[in-house]
């Protein structure tokens, strides 16, 4: 489970939620010698990723306030390039993340399916910033 999960609703496995809601709340990021973004991954939860306003940190370019992303069960994802270059060159100072911005995830030890609307606006470059 996240740390910034809010709600949880438990399975009888230990450790795994049938549903985690998550909100990416304002922080300090103030780690040394480490990647900060959220890093490449793959995971067992199927992840919905939402933006209600702002920009997102790890998609800085090309994750629209409204937009959503859907990441099924075991599917490797991250960063874009442009988050991963300049995280990988920035100096490492404390630095306040998310003040105006407002994301959440859903998170799901179930798989998750779109519905045939929103196959009408999918991103056709999505992979190109992630």
């Amino acid at each position: 489970p996240s740390i910034f999960t809010v709600l949880t609703c438990p399975s009888n496995k230990p450790g795994t939620a049938i549903a985690d809601f998550v909100i990416f709340p304002p922080r300090w990021s103030v780690a040394e010698h480490t990647f900060r973004p959220p890093y490449y991954h793959r995971n067992c939860m199927s992840e919905f990723m939402g933006l209600v306003t702002g920009t997102y940190e790890a998609k800085e370019e090309g994750f629209a306030p409204g937009g959503g992303s859907l990441h099924s069960i075991m599917t490797p994802h991250g960063p874009d390039t442009e988050c991963f270059e300049s995280a990988s060159n920035a100096e490492l100072k404390p630095v306040r993340l998310g003040d105006n911005a407002l994301a959440f995830m859903f998170e799901s030890s179930l798989g998750m399916k779109t519905t045939k609307w929103v196959n009408n606006y999918l991103d056709p470059n999505y992979y190109k910033c992630g």
